[in-house]
C-alpha cells in the first residue's frame, strides 16, 4: 500500500524521491507558512515548500519544485529553469515565447498543463532594454489524481518529468 498525502511533508518526500531517482540533487530546501487575515481567503493559513535541485555539468538550468497545503488541500509543481542569452541574442520575445511552449509540449508528458513562462529583468534601471537578462521557466502541474493517488504516484510523475526536462536541455535547438 502507497503512503497517503494528506500533509506536505510525505509530498515533499515523495518529490525528493522522484526528482533524485532521475539524477537530480536537492541542492535546498525551504518552508514556508503564511496567514490570510483580511481578504479572499481571511482566517486560512498555507505552508507551502520550494525545493531545488542541481545535475552535475548542467549550469544553465535548475529544477524549482513549489508545493503547497492549504485547506483545499496539496498541490504543486515542477519546473526546469533556464538561463537564457541575453535579450539582443533571441528572437522577439513572442517567437520566443511560442518556440518554448512548442518544445515544451514535443519533449514534456502528454495530458499535463505545462504553463511556459519567460522572465525579463534588468540588473540596473539605467541600462538599455536590449542588455535584460531572460529566464524561462517550463513548468509540469501535478496533478490533484497522482497525488491522491499516493507518494509512489507522485515520485513516478516527477522522475518521468525530470526525465522530460533532460530529453528538453538535450534539444540543440534550444536557446542557449
Amino acid at each position: 500500500m502507497t503512503p497517503t498525502l494528506d500533509t506536505l511533508e510525505p509530498l515533499i518526500d515523495a518529490v525528493r524521491d522522484g526528482v533524485s531517482a532521475a539524477g537530480w540533487t536537492l541542492s535546498g530546501l525551504q518552508k514556508t507558512t503564511s496567514y490570510e487575515f483580511e481578504g479572499r481567503w481571511e482566517g486560512d493559513s498555507t505552508r507551502s515548500a520550494y525545493l531545488f535541485f542541481h545535475r552535475e555539468g548542467v549550469e544553465e538550468a535548475s529544477v524549482d519544485v513549489y508545493l503547497d497545503e492549504t485547506s483545499r488541500g496539496l498541490q504543486g509543481n515542477l519546473a526546469l529553469v533556464l538561463d537564457l542569452p541575453g535579450l539582443a541574442e533571441l528572437p522577439a520575445i513572442p517567437e520566443l515565447l511560442t518556440d518554448l511552449g512548442e518544445r515544451a509540449g514535443r519533449h514534456l508528458p502528454d495530458g499535463y498543463r505545462t504553463p511556459v513562462t519567460v522572465r525579463l529583468r534588468l540588473r540596473d534601471a539605467p541600462l538599455p532594454a536590449d542588455r535584460a537578462e531572460l529566464e524561462a521557466r517550463l513548468k509540469l502541474v501535478l496533478p490533484r489524481a497522482a497525488i491522491d493517488a499516493g507518494a509512489s504516484a507522485v515520485a513516478a510523475v516527477c522522475s518521468a518529468t525530470v526525465a522530460a526536462f533532460d530529453g528538453l536541455l538535450a534539444d540543440p535547438a534550444l536557446p542557449r
